[in-house]
């Protein structure tokens, strides 16, 4: 699995550190206690990030999934 920010450059290094940990599941608490930041400064750089727009894409092969069998992907290539 490969998760990809798109729109990153857009966001401080603070933000993309909380931007990261919260699309990876990480709680609020979690976050703050990691970072050593109030959880309102979570919150805050959170939504500072979402304003500003990004994506998060998060690629997968194929066969993680359990969806293509050898014969496909010999097709797709």
């Amino acid at each position: 699995m490969h998760i990809e920010i798109r729109g990153a450059e857009k966001l401080s290094f603070r933000e993309r550190q909380v931007v990261v940990m919260k699309e990876t599941g990480k709680s609020t608490d979690e976050i703050s206690r990691t970072l050593k930041i109030t959880a309102s400064t979570v919150a805050t750089l959170y939504n500072r990030a979402r304003s500003k727009g990004y994506e998060v894409v998060i690629i997968l092969p194929g066969d993680v999934l359990g969806i293509y069998n050898e014969e496909d992907q010999d097709e797709e290539e």
